[in-house]
Formats: structure tokens, sequence, C-alpha cells
């Protein structure tokens, strides 16, 4: 069965991180965890244009960014722990990763690694929501996160896919406050009305192996186009181009390495 996200099966809304620079409690930064960083960098590449800068400190670990121009939008990390599943991990910024880590768990979430010092950037923790569904976040000293939200080959939406939306709703909002506005069947998750991504519930569309999970969304310009570049390219198209009623038209991919991302078309419509 094929992933198909409840984006793919509502009617009109805003698709867009209205945000257009970090912002404490939204989404901030991606990274893939990948078992083959070079591999990545060479899909990336041709799928969105991204250029990679490895770190050549050795207690970086091989961490790579990806740059849109100059701007950073997004970086790839090497598999660092038996099992790690090949994915994309959704980044939230906050003030103080400590306090928001030990709300996680006080809410009934997992902390899964951190809280933890990279160099003089931020501080950053892993952390799993009480259904499983993993993210990080991401306090920052010199390193804010993304340069550019939005324009073509940035991140511009986040979904999180659960078997439980009322459970979701009920940790996020208290975890970071969080508003939960309701557009037809897809709750929006946002910050004072500004939105930056949905809840799609995990349904009888879904087998059952399939986990809650944080999926991105990046924007471009051309659906269609990019959905043709990344498959032959060497991934897999999970849901190819479609065009949501008075919304934006999107696409799921699946990478050759098995991490999925999805790509809508820029803009705000609806």
């Amino acid at each position: 069965m094929r992933h198909r996200p409840a984006i793919a099966r509502r009617g009109g809304t805003e698709h867009t991180v209205k945000m257009t620079e970090p912002t404490p409690g939204a989404p901030c930064w991606v990274e893939l965890g990948t078992s083959d960083v070079a591999a990545a960098k060479v899909y990336y590449r041709e799928v969105f244009g991204w250029c990679a800068e490895t770190d050549p400190r050795p207690e970086a670990g091989g961490y790579t960014t990806l740059y849109l121009g100059e701007a950073p939008v997004a970086a790839l990390t090497p598999l660092h722990t038996p099992g790690q599943p090949t994915a994309w991990t959704v980044s939230f910024a906050v003030r103080d990763a400590d306090a928001l880590s030990a709300a996680v768990t006080e809410a009934g979430g997992r902390l899964l690694s951190g809280p933890m010092d990279v160099f003089d950037a931020g501080r950053f923790a892993v952390l799993a929501d009480p259904e499983g569904a993993v993210f990080s976040v991401w306090q920052a000293r010199s390193f804010a996160g993304a340069a550019v939200f939005n324009a073509p080959g940035s991140l511009g939406w986040v979904e999180l896919a659960t078997r439980d939306s009322e459970a979701a709703k009920a940790f996020y909002t208290t975890v970071f406050g969080w508003t939960v506005g309701t557009h037809e069947d897809y709750p929006q998750w946002g910050l004072d009305g500004a939105d930056f991504g949905g809840l799609s519930a995990l349904d009888e569309f879904y087998p059952e192996d399939i986990r809650a999970h944080w999926l991105p969304y990046f924007a471009v310009a051309d659906v269609e186009g990019t959905a043709a570049r990344a498959a032959e390219s060497g991934g897999m198209l999970l849901v190819p181009p479609t065009e949501v009623p008075h919304g934006p038209k999107v696409a799921v991919i699946r990478d050759p390495q098995g991490a999925s991302f999805g790509i809508h078309r820029v803009g705000t419509e609806g």
C-alpha cells in the first residue's frame, strides 16, 4: 500500500510555513540521517540543486550542511547507531533545550539523545512523542537554523502522521504551546495564528507497520518537474503529483536510501 498523506485527501487550505526565520516553537531545520552520505549529496543536488559542505573536524562526525545558493537549508548525517533508520528529522527552535526535553518526558514522550552542545552553534536534543514520532529541538547560539523558508528548494511545511490524533494534539499543545486549527479534516499546527504544519491520521490507507513520524515538505516551483527528476535520479514516487482541491499541488518521494519527503508548489494557496 502506498503512503497517502491527508493533504492529498482534503480540500483547500494554506500550505506554507508562514514564518520567514527560525521562531521559538516552529520548525527551524531538517536533517537527513542516511546510510550513504556521498550518494545523498548527489541525489539532492539533482533534485533541489543543493550544494554540500562537510565539516572536516573529526568530532563533527561527517556532518554535512546543504546550501541553496549561499543559504543553509538542511543537513546530512551518517547513521550513528545500529538499527537507526534512514529518515528525515524535523527540528523545532526552542529557547531552552533542557527545559523542553523535561517537558517532553513529563508529557509522556521520550528523550532519545542529549541535550548536548554542538560546538558554539547551539544545543540540541532528540526526542520522541508518546506515539514514537521522532523530532529534535534546537537552542540556537551562533547558528539559528535554515536561512530561508518557502523559496523553491527550502522547507515549506511539516506534517505529523499519527494513529492517535487527539493524543498528539494534547501532547504538542502542552509541550510547545501550538495552536490547532481545523481546516476540513486536516488540523494545522501553528503559533499565534501562523500555521507551519499539519496532522495526518494514519488510517486504513496505511500499512500496519507504518509508525508515527514527521514528514518535511520542500517548496518547489514545479512539482511535476521536480518529481520527475527525483524518480529519474533513483527515487520512488510514493504519491505522484496531486492537485489538492483549492490547495497546493503535492507529491511524496522516497529517496534511493529509503528516506521519505514531500514537495509542494511554492506559495500560499487556497
